[in-house]
C-alpha cells in the first residue's frame, strides 16, 4: 500500500491541522552560525529553496502543514492496519512501514529532501515478522532500504536473485541487539545544474560526507555529542584518523561517477 501523504501540496483534512494550533510550532533550535562550516554544494545556496521560507510565520505554517499531513498518513495507516485485525490476517502478515526519503523542515537553511544531512537521508523502518522474537523492540543497527527485498524474500520462504545488493533483517528481527552494516550510505546531487555529487555515509555514530570526492568540501559529524550535525569536524586533527576510515568506505562502496 502507498500513501502520498506527507508530500507536497501539504493537504489534509482541517482536524488534522487542528492538532498542531498555530502558536505552538516551534523554530528548528539551530547555532546562529550553523552555515558556517557546510560546503557550499550542501548549502541552501547552492539549490534555491521555496519562497514560502521567506518569514518565520511563513516557516511555522509550512511546518505545521507538514506535521498535519504526517498524521492524516498516520491515521490511514491506521485503518489499513485494524483491517489486518478485522480480517484476522494480521499475525500471518509481514508488515513493513517506511518511506523512500526524509525531509527538511528549515534545518540548516533547508526545505524539501535531496540532502545528505540526516533529516533527509534517514527514513523510518518498522517491520513485523510472524513469530519473530525481536517483534516490538528497536535496534540500534545500521540498516539501508536496499535491505528490504532481500529481507522479504527471506520471511516469504523465496529466493533472493543472485547478484542483488543489500542484507535480509532477519537477524536482526531474532535478536535487535546484533549488528548487520558497518555503515548506510546515501547519494545526492545538488547544485544549479545538478554538477555537485555527493556521498554520505552514515555509522552508528560518525556521518561522513565528500562533495565532488572531496574537491568541494568534505562533512564528519559525531552523532554520539551532536546529532544535530551542527559542528562539522571535517578539519579537526583530532579526528583525522576517523575521516580518513570513512573516506576508505565511501571510496569502496561509492564509487567516484568517472569510474562507474
Amino acid at each position: 500500500m502507498g500513501f502520498h501523504r506527507p508530500h507536497l501540496p501539504f493537504v489534509a483534512p482541517a482536524k488534522y491541522y487542528d492538532l498542531y494550533p498555530f502558536e505552538r510550532i516551534k523554530l528548528p533550535a539551530e547555532p546562529a552560525d550553523d552555515v558556517a562550516d557546510i560546503p557550499l554544494p550542501a548549502r541552501n545556496e547552492a539549490v534555491p529553496q521555496y519562497p514560502m521560507t521567506a518569514t518565520p510565520d511563513q516557516r511555522r505554517a509550512a511546518i505545521r502543514a507538514y506535521l498535519a499531513t504526517v498524521s492524516y498518513m498516520d491515521a490511514q495507516a491506521g485503518r489499513l492496519l485494524a483491517a489486518l485485525e478485522r480480517e484476522g490476517v494480521a499475525e500471518q502478515t509481514v508488515i513493513v512501514f517506511t518511506g523512500d526519503h526524509g525531509w527538511h523542515l528549515g534545518e540548516h537553511g533547508l526545505w524539501h529532501k535531496r540532502s545528505l544531512f540526516e533529516e533527509s537521508a534517514r527514513v523510518p523502518l518498522i517491520v513485523f515478522a510472524p513469530g519473530a522474537a525481536g517483534n516490538g523492540r528497536a535496534s540500534g543497527s545500521v540498516v539501508e532500504l536496499l535491505d528490504l527485498y532481500p529481507t522479504l524474500c527471506d520471511l516469504a520462504g523465496l529466493p533472493a536473485p543472485a547478484g542483488r545488493e543489500g542484507r535480509s533483517l532477519r537477524p536482526l528481527l531474532a535478536d535487535p541487539a546484533r549488528r548487520l552494516h558497518e555503515g548506510a550510505f546515501t547519494q545526492a546531487r545538488r547544485g544549479p545544474k545538478a554538477e555537485h555529487w555527493g556521498r554520505s555515509v552514515r555509522t552508528e555514530r560518525w556521518r561522513c560526507t565528500e562533495w565532488d570526492e572531496g574537491r568541494n568540501g568534505l562533512e564528519l559529524y559525531d552523532h554520539a555529542n551532536d546529532p544535530g550535525e551542527f559542528t562539522n569536524l571535517a578539519t579537526d586533527p583530532r579526528h583525522a584518523a576517523t575521516l580518513r576510515e570513512l573516506r576508505a568506505l565511501l571510496a569502496a562502496r561509492l564509487p567516484a561517477p568517472a569510474s562507474r
